[in-house]
């Protein structure tokens, strides 16, 4: 009988044990000056294929048709209340067919360059033509350990990985903070790059800011794995603890 509740005390140790201190990190820890400042490098974003353009072409010219005629229509929506500017779909070569320019290229080139290349090709057609180009999916991918993975579409065109991540609720405690990924197509290529947001060097690097199609990771520590091997050994441990119980038990209602 001794041996079977030694057995009981020593299990009932090991299981209160199994609790592990996690090493706790916050954002911008390194920043301890109240009057820290940081140069961001405003990155413009970079045309992918399967990017959805908004163009919108206007002159100088007295008659506004000249303009219609290079622009895509506006489409209404049910009942005519509100309208939605087409877009045109950069395509699997990488380029867009606007009217009366037929076919532009335009993937690899930042909004700025793409305006350039439409104006030029203006020049002679319409009298002082400018062209505005924007993202209509513009958008980024935040998974893993978060308080909600969710994709996000952004009207802005602008948005840093703090941002991003506060609008899915933050890393967890299980999140590794100091190397979140982030995956990025450049011309078919996939690019990684890794963040320390306990750093203020964050705000160096290109991958601060994020681009369309981006895709923010943050995977496990080595806590969030070490509590689920710990949960595992301690639901066996209190299955066999029970089963010593109930076999102690037995035992000392027979001896009686």
């Amino acid at each position: 009988m001794r041996v079977l509740f030694a057995v009981l005390f020593a299990a009932s140790l090991f299981a209160t044990s199994c609790g592990t201190q996690r090493a706790v990190y916050n954002y911008l820890e390194d920043v301890t000056d109240t009057s820290f400042k940081a140069l961001v490098t405003p990155t413009e974003p970079i045309i992918q294929k399967n990017d959805l353009l908004s163009i919108q072409v206007f002159s100088a010219s007295q008659v506004p048709e000249a303009d219609a005629l290079y622009n895509l229509p506006v489409l209404q929506q049910s009942g005519g209340q509100n309208s939605q500017m087409s877009g045109y779909l950069v395509n699997t070569e990488g380029t867009i067919t606007m009217p009366r320019l037929g076919e532009v290229k335009a993937e690899g080139l930042k909004k700025s360059e793409l305006q350039e290349v439409i104006i030029a090709k203006l020049q002679g057609q319409l009298t002082n033509p400018v062209v505005i180009v924007r993202f209509l999916n513009f958008r980024v991918t935040v998974i893993g350990e978060v308080g909600a993975q969710n994709v996000i579409n952004i009207p802005t065109e602008r948005l840093n990985v703090l941002e991003a991540l506060g609008m899915v609720g933050g890393i967890t405690q299980f999140g590794k903070i100091k190397e979140v990924k982030i995956l990025r197509q450049n011309n078919g290529i996939t690019e990684l790059g890794v963040l320390d947001l306990t750093s203020k060097t964050i705000f160096s690097s290109p991958y601060f800011q994020l681009q369309q199609n981006d895709v923010v990771l943050v995977d496990q520590n080595r806590y969030k794995l070490r509590q689920t091997e710990q949960q595992r050994v301690a639901q066996q441990i209190g299955f066999a603890t029970g089963i010593i119980s109930t076999i102690a038990l037995l035992i000392a209602l027979i001896n009686k």
